[in-house]
């Protein structure tokens, strides 16, 4: 003989489905955060000498670049130093480096400034509102 179940009450059919909901929502809830991919690595630092700020209102970026000096059969080799390559608001402020290690700038032919940044913002004091040249210029 087969031994006798009792018969699936209402209250064991809502706890079924009571249990079932809370294991289906916690699932969804918990399988984005499972299934995510790792912190993003940060990201790398910016070579020495970079700068991006706003000054004024403008938006000032600049780093160094390697000087490349044109050779007998055509072929650049590059400086013993670096060069510096700005721009601001995305058009190029043509900057030099001058023999004691001052900067100056093509707004600011007269003026030595100690840094590319420098140099950079008071170009920007001097045009003010007004847009640099997207020209592109020799460089000396």
């Amino acid at each position: 003989m087969s031994p006798r179940t009792a018969p699936v009450t209402r209250r064991d059919m809502m706890r079924a489905a009571l249990t079932t909901a809370v294991v289906v929502g916690t699932s969804a809830a918990v399988a984005p955060i499972v299934l995510a991919d790792p912190a993003p690595a940060p990201a790398p630092a910016a070579p020495r000498g970079t700068f991006d700020e706003v000054y004024r209102g403008r938006r000032i970026q600049g780093g160094p670049v390697p000087v490349r000096y044109a050779s007998a059969r055509g072929a650049a080799a590059p400086a013993s130093g670096p060069g510096v390559e700005i721009s601001i608001d995305g058009r190029p402020l043509h900057v030099m480096r001058r023999a004691d290690g001052s900067y100056l700038s093509l707004v600011n032919h007269y003026r030595s400034f100690p840094t590319p940044l420098e140099a950079a913002r008071a170009a920007v004091d001097e045009i003010g509102t007004a847009q640099l040249s997207t020209a592109s210029f020799h460089h000396h």
